[in-house]
């Protein structure tokens, strides 16, 4: 599993020229899922996200997590995370999780986070969406379960 996250002022996902989801200060994470990911790696990563302490104190250091600072998550799922492009100019999505898979463990995350007690909004899985952001920092990480949780 991979998270992109951007920490974030304002951020919004819409789909066919509707806004579905909106959030303010907190974080956008794009969410990749490959065929080996389960629930149990979802949870590995959805703790380190939340933990991550990536907002400003009032001394400017990266000292607080979200939810320090009230941060809200704006989450959309990114098969092309999982591009492989060793070989040739066209990548490769091999490694993505199949579409049923993905999905579960997708909404799972975004089911996980909203219990935890954090304003989540959400991308629509596999449709075409268009994401606007004002990164804060910029402040851009990158979280890959193969790092942290195997």
């Amino acid at each position: 599993m991979r998270f992109v996250i951007q920490r974030v002022k304002e951020a919004s996902v819409t789909v066919e020229q509707e806004i579905i989801g909106k959030i303010g200060h907190g974080m956008l994470v794009f969410v990749g899922v490959s065929d080996t990911d389960d629930k149990q790696i979802a949870d590995k990563m959805i703790d380190k996200l939340i933990k991550l302490r990536i907002f400003d104190d009032a001394e400017g250091k990266t000292n607080l997590a979200a939810a320090d600072v009230n941060g809200e998550f704006l989450i959309i799922s990114q098969f092309t995370l999982y591009a492989d492009c060793r070989k040739g100019n066209r990548p490769s999505f091999v490694k993505a999780g199949k579409p049923d898979v993905a999905n579960e463990l997708y909404e799972y995350v975004i089911d996980q986070i909203q219990q935890k007690g954090f304003h989540t909004e959400h991308g629509s899985f596999g449709a075409d969406m268009k994401v606007a952001l004002l990164n804060d920092g910029p402040f851009t990480i990158i979280l890959d379960s193969d790092e942290i949780v195997r």
